[in-house]
């Protein structure tokens, strides 16, 4: 399976109360040690490193992030974005700038979202993005 992880995936697999107890966690978790393929974007370590305080273990996190597969935004990607962001406000779904960025990466690369927020649920509703669920 090939993930994209938003920040609030990462957040789950970082926390110190056992993120094997949480499925999002735990699944990025699994993709770290290479039974899925992780893909990293510039925008979710800015996220994550931005976050409240700041992960403790910043350098170790930074590394990781280096050593995955790592896809950078196009100008096309921004306008796909928009549209995409366009087209889910006009059906009543409200959607972040930097949210719909990811989930048209998403929809572009043929990756399966990897995240705890819901508001993807909602675009995926109106898309073809594909939202990890747990298995039944």
């Amino acid at each position: 399976m090939h993930l994209l992880a938003d920040s609030s995936a990462w957040s789950r697999a970082m926390r110190r109360d056992a993120p094997q107890r949480d499925a999002v966690g735990a699944t990025l978790l699994e993709g770290l040690r290479g039974r899925h393929t992780i893909v990293v974007t510039g925008v979710v370590l800015q996220e994550v490193l931005q976050g409240r305080r700041g992960p403790q273990n910043r350098p170790e996190l930074i590394e990781q992030f280096r050593y995955l597969s790592s896809i950078a935004p196009s100008l096309d990607d921004h306008v796909a974005a928009a549209d995409l962001r366009n087209h889910c406000r006009a059906n009543g779904v409200q959607v972040g700038t930097v949210d719909a960025l990811l989930a048209s990466l998403c929809i572009r690369h043929k990756l399966t979202m990897l995240t705890t927020d819901q508001d993807f649920d909602h675009v995926a509703e109106l898309t073809s993005l594909e939202v990890w669920k747990p298995a039944a």
